[in-house]
């Protein structure tokens, strides 16, 4: 079996991986260079340092539409695309490209939690169990077939980063599943309920702000979900502060934002519904992660001054 694999981050690595040893991968597309870090300097993404490395080709292309990407896939006659995180809509004829059309897998269960960020939402949310689909591709935003689906249970302390680490080595599982399946004629093909579909769209820095009229448990699972990017964070007297450890605690709030008490154990916020949030570990702009009681000593706060401001 022919396969063209589409898709640009880490993620994605395991699901590429799997193409290779499930398949014959006869060329990687991925999104162009972009600039990294403070240099700002053009870096290769994950995925093409990967096929790099292996000798197989890559393809990236600027624009995807105007026939671009279908040229691009029918060059390499592949039997059947697999596209993974590659961070653009697939046009209708870049779909139609491939003999066996096009396969995305996705992290979630669909048709829950259709978009860029379905594992990070998942745990913002609360989402105890999620998990991974392959889907049959169409012109809409995660509408397709479902072709074969596995769940995964969300741990306690789970972060985006690493839901979303154990999520494509669930994916690449699936998917070496999948194309057995698919290669034998036996890949099941079930449409979504469409009434059942929620969103996770892309993340923004603003989600990230705390919104301590939220109760603290809601606050400490964006928090998670939300890690490495954007986090959560508030102000303090304008400036930026990020929190990277807390907990929850049941009661003793009073108005949201406002300082209950600070310790050893940290900053205690209240929040909504009369819950409390404790900042266990910040960090200010600039400045290196901390313990809270550390970050105090320089910054020293009182019961009933506000955060958020």
């Amino acid at each position: 079996m022919r396969i063209v694999f589409l898709g640009t981050p880490e993620f994605a690595l395991p699901i590429l991986d799997a193409c290779a040893r499930t398949g014959q991968l006869v060329a990687v597309v991925a999104q162009p260079d972009r600039p990294v870090g403070r240099s700002g300097k053009p870096q290769a993404p994950p995925t093409k340092r990967w096929a790099q490395e292996r000798g197989i080709p890559v393809e990236q292309p600027e624009k995807v539409k105007g026939g671009n990407l279908a040229r691009i896939l029918s060059a390499h006659s592949p039997d059947v695309a697999v596209v993974a995180a590659y961070g653009r809509i697939l046009p209708a004829d870049a779909l139609a490209a491939p003999r066996d059309g096009c396969l995305n897998v996705h992290a979630s269960l669909l048709p829950e939690l259709r978009g860029a960020a379905p594992a990070q939402w998942a745990i913002a949310r609360g989402y105890e169990v999620t998990g991974v689909t392959i889907m049959q591709m169409d012109e809409g935003l995660d509408t397709g077939d479902v072709r074969l689906q596995r769940s995964l249970q969300i741990a306690p302390d789970e972060t985006g980063e690493s839901l979303l680490g154990k999520l494509g080595t669930l994916g690449a599982s699936v998917l070496a599943e999948a194309l057995g399946l698919l290669e034998r004629g036996e890949l099941l093909r079930k449409p979504q309920d469409h009434s059942r579909a929620t969103l996770a769209p892309i993340l923004r820095r603003e989600d990230g702000e705390a919104d301590f009229s939220r109760t603290a448990l809601e606050l400490d699972r964006r928090r998670r979900g939300f890690t490495p990017w954007p986090g959560l964070w508030t102000k303090v007297q304008g400036a930026v502060l990020k929190i990277h450890s807390s907990e929850p605690l049941p009661a003793g709030g009073r108005a949201p934002g406002e300082i209950v008490g600070t310790s050893a154990a940290g900053i205690d916020v209240s929040c909504g519904d009369g819950t409390v949030l404790r900042l266990r570990e910040v960090q200010a702009e600039g400045k290196k992660r901390m313990p809270a009681s550390a970050w105090l000593s320089g910054h020293p706060l009182k019961a009933g001054e506000c955060l958020g401001r």
